[in-house]
């Protein structure tokens, strides 16, 4: 993806995105907000400015969150500038450091490769013992998988409303298989005719986060070869940034028409069962639930109100306000492991007001969040579930 000059000069550098800014709010540095990062865009596409280690320092601090998108009154893509210019900074880093995020951008977006590397975290999932230790704590954050392998189709409930191609992920068809056999459940009670394709694996978000712009671009088309080929009238995601992502081909592949068609056949579940509507629930939850809005659904899809609507039919359910709800937990992708001490001081901060708000359960609507949130509030100790709200509206219908 070229970098987009027009979307560079968009910038009016009104200062508006600052507060908004994660980065810049704890570092408080102009190079860490977005206007600061725009700048440093700008000089290394005229080649006033090279991409040296500094340079890079800044652009990979980026959370790429978005929600400057959401405060900026010009309407500056900031998220696909962002992204644009990780593969010229990739470029430049040493070719071990390359080495290092390509394995892991290669291991991360194959289903089959990702589920043999989570496959012994299983063993220590639950065990708060192993919350305080690094990435184990993700490990301990693991729920138990229990459900069986998804068929390849999944007939509606009732009359028919359309047909949906479920992305069922890489990190989270190895990680979150059950939330993904339930959202398939929920999407057929909605009279959704389900497709599940064996080859259809990563959408290629991660392999964009960390500057893999060609296995992004090959990943991409293969989601764009598999949907024109079911005739779906949709794509439908239960994990945030995949969403964002899936949104975004029209840039991303701006030379395939293709990639501009399953942009707009793009829904996140929660959406989709918002506007189709479900059956009433049967199930009683009397508990208070608060809601985390991931960046990548609130920020870069527009996508606030479904998940509030849906919990909100549930009978009993008490719907408490969590402050700064969409701000960035400190997952962001990769972004918890290559830069795990900024991504630590978000997910303190989002604790903090998890505790404040009195909530017995939250829910984050994407898999990093999930992981990251869960394993913070067990090595703190904090006394919250944390679930995906596929899984809450799930035992709500019994499904």
């Amino acid at each position: 993806m070229a970098i987009d000059l027009a979307a560079l000069d968009a910038c009016v550098h009104c200062g508006l995105c600052l507060a908004s800014c994660p980065t810049y709010v704890e570092l408080g540095t102009e190079a860490d907000s977005p206007r600061g990062r725009i700048q440093l865009v700008r000089g290394l596409a005229a080649g006033t400015l090279e991409p040296t280690h500094e340079v890079a320092r800044h652009l990979d601090l980026c959370l790429g969150c978005r929600a400057c998108e959401t405060a900026c009154p010009s309407g500056v893509p900031y998220g696909r500038l962002i992204e644009s210019v990780r593969p010229l900074v990739e470029a430049r880093r040493s070719a071990g450091a390359r080495g290092v995020r390509r394995l892991l951008a290669s291991v991360l977006t194959s289903p089959r490769l990702a589920r043999l590397l989570f496959a012994p975290a299983r063993l220590v999932a639950g065990r708060r013992a192993l919350a305080r230790l690094p990435f184990l704590g993700y490990a301990a954050a693991l729920a138990p998988r229990r459900m069986p392998a998804l068929p390849p189709v999944i007939e509606p409930e009732g009359m028919p409303r359309g047909t949906a191609v479920l992305l069922t992920g890489c990190v989270a068809s190895a990680l979150f298989h059950d939330t993904n056999v339930r959202t398939a459940r929920l999407l057929a009670r909605a009279g959704v005719r389900v497709l599940v394709r064996a080859d259809l694996g990563c959408c290629g978000a991660l392999a964009a986060h960390l500057g893999a712009g060609d296995l992004a671009h090959r990943l991409a088309r293969d989601v764009v070869r598999v949907v024109e080929r079911s005739g779906a009238d949709w794509i439908v995601t239960n994990a945030a940034g995949c969403g964002a992502h899936l949104r975004g081909l029209g840039h991303v592949l701006a030379d395939d028409a293709g990639g501009a068609t399953v942009a707009a056949r793009t829904r996140d579940a929660l959406e989709l069962l918002a506007e189709l509507g479900l059956p009433p629930p049967s199930g009683l939850l009397p508990r208070r639930v608060a809601v985390h809005d991931p960046c990548h659904l609130a920020h870069g899809q527009g996508v606030r109100g479904a998940v509030r609507e849906l919990l909100a039919t549930i009978p009993g359910i008490g719907l408490v306000d969590l402050a700064e709800s969409d701000w960035c937990c400190g997952s962001a992708g990769t972004y918890n492991l290559t830069e795990p001490a900024m991504a630590a001081r978000l997910l303190d901060r989002k604790l903090d007001n998890v505790a404040r708000s009195g909530a017995e359960l939250v829910v984050a609507a994407n898999p990093g969040c999930l992981l990251q949130m869960r394993a913070g509030a067990l090595a703190r100790g904090l006394d919250v579930a944390i679930e995906h709200p596929i899984d809450v509206l799930a035992r709500a219908h019994a499904c």
